[in-house]
C-alpha cells in the first residue's frame, strides 16, 4: 500500500527541536511560522483498503524569527475520530486546522498543541468552515463552501475578520456532491458538481451522473448551472471576474476518479472562461502537476503568477520545455507567467519528494517574496524546509533548514506571519 510507505509513511512520535541548522540564510524579513497539515494515519487495520486523506491530521511547523529556524514541531491534532488533516490557516488571529465532510475544525495554539474542537464558520445546520476555506484580501472575510454526506444541499458561508458568520446561502444538490475545492472572485462563488460524489455514505465515482459548473453571487440567490464533459475537479489556483466572464485557473483530470488510489490521476492545469452561456476550456500546462498557489493578495483579483508541483503522489515525469524526457524530474515547483505564457521549472532530486508550495510576501510586487515547501532529503533520511526566491526561482534554495525528522508528503498549508 503505497500510501503507508516511502515519502507517505506515517510518524509515530511528536517531535520537538530548537534552533535548527540551516545552509543558505534564512531572509531576515520572514518572521513567523510555515505550517502544514496532512494525513498521519496509525494502527490501519487493512493497509489494501486504507483511503489516503483518512486517519488523525498532523500539522508539522517551523517557526522562523530574525533570520533563525527557532523551532520545528509536529503535532497530531487531537479530536475525536477522524481529526482535521486537510488545511491549516489562520482567522481572526487563531490558528485553524480544516477538513471537509462535516468534520468540524480544530483550534491550535502557537505550539500546535490542539486546544479542542471549534465552530469556526458554524452554521444553525451543523455546517462549519470548509477545507478550502478562502480569505478575501480585500475584505478579510473567511469564504467557505462546505458538503455533509447524507445532505442534498451545501452551503456557502461567509465569516467575517472577527469570526462571526454574517452570511450563509443554502445550494440546492441532486445528491451529496465530493466538493473539495470552489472558486472566489471579487463578484461571484464559482462550483463544480461532478461524478465524484456520495452514493449513501460511500464516496465514488458515479458514470452517470452529469458534470456541471455552477455560478452565484457572492450575495446569494440563484445558481446559473452549465453542463461540460465529465472531468474530475482538484484544486483551484485562482478566479476573477472579466467583464461579463469569469476566468477560472484549476486543475483538472479525466475521470473516473478513484479515492482509494488518488495518484493514479494525470492532473494538469487548465483555464476555464465562463459567458453567461457557455464554458471555454484551454490548457495551460499538459504536464502532471497538482497543489497549485498563488500570492494570496492576488485571490479573487486578476493576477499574473501561480505555482504548482509536481510530486510522487503521482509518480509521473515532469520535463521541462526543451529537456528531454530522459532528464524529467518526478519533483518539481513550476512557476507559471499567466500573462507571457511561460513557465519555469526548479526541480528537485529524483529520490527527494516535494509537496505543496506556499507563498511568503516580502514586499508589494506580485512575485516579491519566496516559496516555502517540505522537502524529504534522502541523503539525512529527513526533510528539509526548502526556501526559494520567487524571483530567481530557477536558482539555488535561499536557504534550506534541516528538520530532525521527515515529513510525511501531505495536503495543505500556509505560511502565517508575525502580526
Amino acid at each position: 500500500m503505497k500510501y503507508l510507505e516511502g515519502p507517505f509513511a506515517p510518524l509515530t512520535e511528536e517531535v520537538t527541536a530548537y534552533d535548527l541548522p540551516v545552509t543558505g540564510r534564512i531572509p531576515a524579513e520572514l518572521n513567523g511560522r510555515y505550517l502544514r497539515n496532512g494525513p498521519n494515519p496509525l494502527g490501519v487495520e487493512d493497509p489494501v483498503v486504507h483511503i489516503w486523506g483518512m486517519g488523525q491530521g498532523m500539522v508539522h511547523g517551523v517557526r522562523l524569527r530574525d533570520g533563525r529556524a527557532e523551532w520545528y514541531r509536529n503535532r497530531f491534532v487531537r479530536t475525536p475520530g477522524f481529526a482535521p488533516m486537510v488545511h491549516v490557516i489562520e482567522h481572526a488571529q487563531r490558528t485553524f486546522a480544516l477538513a471537509e465532510g462535516g468534520l468540524p475544525p480544530a483550534e491550535l495554539d502557537e505550539e500546535l498543541n490542539t486546544v479542542g474542537a471549534c465552530e469556526l464558520g458554524g452554521t444553525a445546520e451543523g455546517f462549519t468552515a470548509g477545507a478550502h476555506s478562502k480569505h478575501d484580501p480585500l475584505t478579510g472575510e473567511l469564504h467557505s463552501l462546505s458538503y455533509m454526506p447524507g445532505r442534498d444541499f451545501v452551503q456557502y458561508i461567509v465569516t467575517d475578520p472577527g469570526g462571526s458568520v454574517v452570511q450563509t446561502t443554502a445550494i440546492p444538490m441532486t445528491r451529496t456532491p465530493f466538493m473539495h475545492d470552489f472558486a472566489l472572485t471579487e463578484e461571484h462563488v464559482v462550483l463544480w458538481d461532478t461524478p465524484l460524489g456520495f452514493d449513501g455514505f460511500e464516496c465514488r465515482w458515479l458514470p452517470g451522473h452529469p458534470t456541471r459548473v455552477g455560478v452565484m453571487p457572492r450575495t446569494g440567490g440563484d445558481v446559473r448551472w452549465l453542463d461540460i464533459d465529465p472531468i474530475h475537479v482538484s484544486h483551484t489556483l485562482n478566479a476573477y471576474d472579466d467583464g461579463d466572464a469569469i476566468v477560472v485557473d484549476l486543475v483538472t483530470a479525466e475521470g473516473p476518479f478513484d479515492p482509494a488510489d488518488p495518484g493514479a490521476i494525470r492532473p494538469t492545469l487548465d483555464r476555464w472562461t465562463i459567458t453567461p452561456d457557455k464554458i471555454h476550456q484551454q490548457r495551460i500546462d499538459d504536464r502532471p502537476q497538482d497543489f497549485p498557489r498563488v500570492n494570496e493578495a492576488r485571490t479573487t483579483r486578476p493576477y499574473r503568477y501561480g505555482y504548482s508541483a509536481a510530486t510522487a503522489l503521482y509518480g509521473i515525469p515532469f520535463a521541462p520545455e526543451g529537456m528531454p524526457p530522459d532528464n524529467a524530474f518526478t519533483n518539481a515547483l513550476v512557476k507559471h507567467d499567466l500573462k507571457r505564457g511561460t513557465n519555469e521549472v526548479h526541480g528537485f532530486g529524483r529520490d527527494e519528494a516535494v509537496g505543496e508550495a506556499a507563498f511568503a510576501a516580502a514586499g508589494q510586487g506580485e512575485d516579491e517574496g519566496y516559496l516555502l515547501t517540505y522537502v524529504h532529503n534522502p541523503r539525512r533520511n529527513a526533510s528539509d524546509l526548502v526556501i526559494l526566491s520567487a524571483q530567481d526561482f530557477t536558482g539555488e534554495p535561499v536557504a534550506r533548514v534541516q528538520l530532525p525528522v521527515r515529513v510525511p508528503l501531505g495536503l495543505h498549508g500556509n505560511w502565517l506571519p508575525d502580526r
